[in-house]
Order: structure tokens, then C-alpha cells, then sequence
């Protein structure tokens, strides 16, 4: 399975960032940021840990097995460019992260669920697989039922999320499109990809 199951908050304290954005998982961490366990101290980590961290801040951010996460980065080492940006220029053209970040969900498991579930078309074909990636000019919709768009009607209208600049959102007609590919500053996630590049090239 790609996504993870367990306890969300203590995802976000151990590596130290909000990596799920549901309300218990970030309050978990704002209410107490320190690792998970009884002491609940920060260890000196070496250099091992931290690129294991880093690491672990993509797969759970993007919500990917370590299998997918290894063969994107086999992908971005044969683009032109540097590797560990192409590799998170992928992540952010996946379905999912699209959805989530032009606004038809609060959350990118929300996201995930609604594209394996067979919510949304891409150009006017279902779809059900979150990784897939779109390019400019690809129009995601929801499919034509009401009940689907009674529920994603009301998340659009909760969502307080900033704009995606790369991401054209029509609201009234639940349809986004993607403008231009993503840039270095469009990347969601905080982390030091060099450090998951070396990591992954052990």
C-alpha cells in the first residue's frame, strides 16, 4: 500500500515538520513538537539519520511507497538539471498533489482517497491512479455526479489554502488546469533534497 495508516501526529513530531495536514495531526505537533516516546528528546543525529529523515519527508509528504520514491529518483538522474530538483518536480505534477493543491481537498490524503475512489477525470477520462503526472494543458474535473460534487463543492468552499500560481482553479466550475509546469519556488515541501539525493545513491 502507498500510504501510511499509523498516527499521523507522531509522523509530524518525529521529523519535526507538519508533514500531514489533518486538524489532530497538526495540533499533535503544535502542542508538543518534541520526538515521540517517553523522554521525548532530540538526539544528535548523524549523517545517516539525517538523510533517512529527509527522506522520510517526501515518502509521507507526497504519500509514496519507498519503491515509487527510488525509481523517480532513477528518472531524475537521467534529466538534464539537478537531480534532487527534477526529483521533486515529479512530486509536485503527481494527481494528487494537483488536486490538493488547487484546492478540491483540505488534505492530500483527502486528495489520494478521492483519485483512487474514481472522483475526478483527467481530460475527460476517470482516473484512478494518484501518481500519475500531468502536464500543461491537462484539465482535472470531477466527474459528473451530484452527490460528488455536493461534497467537493463544500470542501472548495472551506479550503483557505494560498492560490497555486502554476494552477489555474475555477471554483464555480470545480475544473483546474495546469498552466505551466512547476518551478524551483512551487515546490510545497520543506527539505534538503541534496541530502535525499545522497541518501538514495548509497
Amino acid at each position: 500500500m502507498g500510504r501510511y495508516l499509523g498516527p499521523k501526529g507522531r509522523v509530524n513530531r518525529r521529523i519535526g515538520a507538519v508533514i500531514f495536514e489533518n486538524a489532530g495531526a497538526v495540533k499533535a505537533f503544535e502542542n508538543r513538537d518534541t520526538p515521540p516516546g517517553m523522554y521525548g528528546k532530540r538526539r544528535k543525529m548523524t549523517e545517516y539519520g539525517i538523510g533517512l529523515r529527509e527522506k522520510q519527508k517526501i515518502k509521507f509528504f507526497y504519500g509514496m511507497r519507498d519503491e515509487q520514491l527510488r525509481r523517480l529518483y532513477e528518472k531524475a538522474q537521467k534529466m538534464p538539471g539537478n537531480t534532487g530538483e527534477n526529483l521533486l518536480l515529479m512530486c509536485e505534477r503527481r494527481l494528487d498533489n494537483i488536486v490538493r493543491k488547487a484546492g478540491f481537498t483540505l488534505t492530500r490524503m483527502q486528495a489520494r482517497q478521492g483519485v483512487v475512489h474514481r472522483h475526478f477525470q483527467v481530460n475527460g477520462q476517470t482516473v484512478d491512479r494518484p501518481s500519475m503526472m500531468l502536464k500543461p494543458g491537462d484539465v482535472v474535473t470531477i466527474r459528473k455526479r451530484p452527490n460528488l460534487i455536493k461534497v467537493y463543492k463544500e470542501l472548495v468552499e472551506a479550503n483557505t489554502s494560498p492560490a497555486c500560481d502554476w494552477i489555474h482553479f475555477d471554483k464555480a466550475e470545480l475544473k483546474a488546469t495546469i498552466k505551466v509546469s512547476p518551478g524551483h519556488d512551487d515546490i510545497s515541501l520543506p527539505v534538503d533534497v541534496n541530502r535525499v539525493v545522497t541518501f538514495l545513491a548509497r
